[in-house]
């Protein structure tokens, strides 16, 4: 019976570890990086004479390639958060929306306007404000738009997503929006400034990508995250079977319209300077594109379509100067044809079809498979654990 009782209890651990492992070894990776880049790729000019190691490693990170390629992470960071938020609206709740820019562009400027000279708020109260504000902004805006469906949908999107570009380039608000200008050098804690304190703004940037990353998983995988996806499936027939599609895609657009705050929220705390641009359809079809490349519905795709065209981005660019857009165009449609799910989605969809004909040649064979005898030990240890005289 203790060993009866111990298999059942490390089953789901086992059952777990398959699935958490690659992010496991990717998070330590991402943990370790700055270290690493500073050993290798980091300026032995700037440390100090006489300096320890640790603090040389630490002066090695603010410096050179080490320091350029963790502000390139920390740009994927929060492109990978933003694609992430569209993906629960796009991939999860079959949401088109093409104002989705509006809440990362909100969170930009509500974070830079609320730590301005004008306001001088906290940090720490800028960010939860951009929380709330992005959380009113979200329910507001998908109670009255997600009364309609479809194009027209994404056209009530598209007009309030305007407006908020609009009302950034008025000249009556220059006072706080910088109007057409934007704002720039608004006064970020010199603690976390990342132009002096790269690898600070690092870790800033990987935790929130890893509690969105995190709460976004639990999301899609709780029961109305399953009510979400029946209903990008078949929202007829979820209706029919008694669900409130409308609430539900509402939790989603809140939840997408959260973490997009955040990530523009970030965006600005990096870049120290805002623009309309920030609000423009431009960024929602950048992170479209971004949420297409990955694998529509995968969470983890559109992670990897921020990296991609990020990477891409920038090496295209240093090849091919001003003409990368036309080189990066013929690429997105080749993704397109050839990987039509994306890529994570596409790569998920064939290892499925390895598994089912690996699985039919073990039966042609005779043989069972892990998941069959996983499945029969369980069904014999759960039949001889029931009490005598009950089937």
């Amino acid at each position: 019976m203790t060993s009866s009782t111990t298999n059942i209890e490390d089953a789901p651990l086992k059952k777990a570890w398959p699935q958490w492992w690659p992010y496991l070894a990717v998070l330590a990776f991402l943990i370790l990086f700055p270290f690493l880049a500073g050993l290798t790729i980091g300026d032995p000019s700037a440390v100090e004479p006489g300096a320890g190691w640790l603090t040389a490693v630490a002066q090695r990170t603010e410096s050179g390639y080490a320091k350029f390629w963790q502000g390139m992470l920390i740009q994927i960071f929060i492109w990978g958060i933003f694609a992430l938020s569209y993906d629960l609206l796009l991939g999860f709740t079959g949401i088109l929306s093409f104002g989705h820019a509006m809440f990362f562009g909100t969170g930009a400027y509500a974070v830079a306007i609320l730590i301005d000279k004008h306001v001088s708020w906290p940090l720490g109260w800028a960010l939860a404000a951009v929380i709330l504000i992005s959380l009113m902004q979200s329910i507001i805006f998908g109670v009255l738009s997600l009364r309609v469906k479809g194009v027209y949908l994404a056209m009530v999107t598209l007009a309030f997503a305007e407006m908020f570009f609009i009302l950034s380039e008025a000249g009556d608000f220059r006072k706080y929006t910088g109007a057409d200008d934007g704002l720039h050098g608004f006064p970020v804690p010199d603690y976390l400034s990342a132009a002096d304190h790269r690898t600070r703004f690092y870790y800033l940037a990987l935790i929130f990508f890893v509690i969105v990353f995190l709460a976004a998983r639990r999301l899609v995988n709780s029961p109305p995250g399953r009510v979400m996806i029946a209903t990008r499936d078949n929202e007829h027939r979820a209706t029919t079977i008694g669900f409130d599609t409308f609430r539900y895609k509402l939790i989603a657009f809140v939840a997408a319209g959260v973490f997009a705050g955040l990530a523009g929220a970030l965006s600005a705390l990096y870049n120290v300077s805002i623009t309309p641009a920030l609000l423009s359809t431009d960024r929602t079809i950048d992170v479209l594109a971004m949420t297409i490349i990955g694998g529509v519905g995968t969470l983890v795709g559109p992670i990897t379509g921020a990296v991609i065209v990020q990477l891409l981005g920038y090496w295209l660019e240093r090849w091919f100067g001003s003409s990368w857009t036309l080189i990066y165009g013929i690429i997105f449609m080749l993704i397109v044809v050839f990987l039509p799910y994306g890529i994570i989605g596409t790569l998920r969809a064939r290892s499925l079809r390895l598994k089912e004909g690996w699985g039919r040649w073990l039966k042609l064979l005779g043989i069972k498979s892990e998941g069959d005898a996983a499945f029969a030990s369980h069904t014999e240890m759960d039949n001889g654990d029931q009490p005598p005289g009950q089937s």
